[in-house]
């Protein structure tokens, strides 16, 4: 950065998303391996984290081959990066680290540090915090800012946005988009599980969907719409209901038409574009439904874009840069 002011670096925080085949079994040890997702002591969790992917693995990849032979997620959330850092303008880079697979932290961290990063924004793109994403991926990044030497710099840690005005409305752009020809749908909102045990601990993920879905359905009143969970997983008890029983429900009490809206991601990937469109929608089909559709992901619509910038500015807006030595007076 000789002969420029330091930059505030925006960090995008996300889960990531195996980019081959080949990646999907050690995309699941790392995911695993993470103590919030099994929380084991250390000389259990490993071992199991092992067997886990290497029992899913075969299962997952042809998941993932059915979507094109990987995770888009990584594309996405890197398309996002830019297009966010040519929204901000001068003065902010924008970066990604991703909590499972590449670019993990310690490699935006290098980046961060020869880039002469003068302060830093945390922001994660999940909405709603959970520990097991949001609080999961900042805690991997605090450590590997500090492993790089940054730990000291000036920064901003955006922990959740769930109900942010601007943020809402883009997503409600999506909800409807996917009613368009749709008269009468009922609007079923899907949401990441999580097991129940969190929520009873403190976790505000619960609380914090619904206050995104309320935030939405300001833009579309009279519009029927319901919550449920989906990716639930393990023998214990999930929140509820899941996607499945509320498209059983909901059939057995005649609708005929569901739009289903992805309110707690914000890229498409394999919750999406499979668990989503294929399973979710097979089953549909066998329930009656005429009509099942997934409203589009956010990913790079401009509306979502521009809500993250004016995120971002705010809450940079106290930040002062560290000076990079190498710019001139």
């Amino acid at each position: 950065m000789t002969g420029q002011a330091a930059k505030i670096a925006v960090v995008l925080l996300n889960m990531g998303g195996p980019d081959s085949l080949d990646a999907v079994r050690p995309f699941l040890h790392n995911l695993f391996s993470d103590p919030e997702i099994l929380s084991l002591p250390g000389f259990v969790r490993r071992p199991l984290a092992w067997w886990i992917a290497r029992r899913r693995a075969p299962h997952s990849a042809e998941n993932y081959r059915a979507i094109g032979g990987k995770s888009p997620l990584g594309e996405i959330t890197r398309a996002q990066a830019r297009a966010l850092e040519a929204e901000l303008g001068p003065g902010y880079a924008v970066t990604v680290a991703m909590r499972y697979w590449h670019p993990r932290a310690a490699e935006a961290a290098r980046s961060l540090r020869e880039s002469g990063a003068g302060a830093i924004v945390a922001l994660p793109l999940y909405p709603q915090f959970s520990r097991a994403t949001s609080g999961s991926s900042l805690a991997d990044l605090d450590r590997a800012l500090a492993d790089a030497g940054l730990g000291a710099l000036p920064r901003e840690v955006i922990r959740s946005w769930e109900a942010y005005p601007p943020y809402a409305s883009a997503l409600a752009e999506c909800v409807k988009e996917g009613l368009e020809e749709l008269e009468g749908a009922t609007v079923l909102f899907s949401a990441h599980g999580l097991p129940v045990k969190l929520i009873e601990g403190g976790d505000p993920y619960l609380g914090h969907v619904q206050a995104t879905v309320a935030a939405v359905m300001t833009h579309l009143p009279g519009v029927p719409h319901r919550l449920a969970f989906q990716s639930r997983t393990g023998p214990v008890r999930w929140l509820e209901p899941s996607v499945a029983d509320e498209l059983a429900a909901l059939a057995g009490q005649g609708v005929k038409r569901v739009v289903v809206v992805p309110v707690s991601f914000v890229s498409d990937h394999i919750e999406t574009l499979h668990e989503i469109d294929v399973e979710y929608g097979a089953l549909a089909r066998s329930l009656g439904f005429e009509a099942f559709r997934r409203s589009p992901s956010l990913n790079t619509r401009p509306s979502f874009v521009r809500a993250l910038a004016q995120l971002v500015r705010e809450r940079s807006a106290a930040l002062h840069p560290t000076p990079d030595p190498a710019a001139g007076p």
